[in-house]
């Protein structure tokens, strides 16, 4: 499923936004709610950013796994499973996963 076209999803144009550069983080990497929010052109919108993460209706088809907190810890993770299932994701990919505090 590499090729999604977020523009076909139901969502508000920002969250169309924000799934779109979801698909652009590499696997077995992560960014944080920030960095993501910066990547967007949106710096000051880093909540924003966090809730149109979790309404991402593909899980983990767009990887919103890959967005951490920015203390490195996993955060939350709305898609089936839960945070097991985005530590679950994060592992196999080879990422070094924090636990949260």
């Amino acid at each position: 499923m590499k090729n999604i076209d977020v523009k076909k999803l139901q969502g508000t144009p920002f969250q169309k936004t924000v799934w779109g550069a979801l698909l652009k983080i590499p696997k077995g990497k992560t960014v944080t709610y920030k960095e993501l929010a910066k990547s967007i052109g949106k710096p000051s919108a880093i909540r924003a950013v966090a809730n149109a993460v979790g309404k991402n209706p593909m899980a983990p088809f767009i990887p919103c796994h890959r967005v951490v907190r920015s203390d490195g810890t996993l955060g939350g993770y709305s898609a089936k499973g839960g945070i097991k299932a985005k530590r679950a994701l994060l592992v196999k990919e080879g990422v070094r996963v924090q636990y949260n505090k």
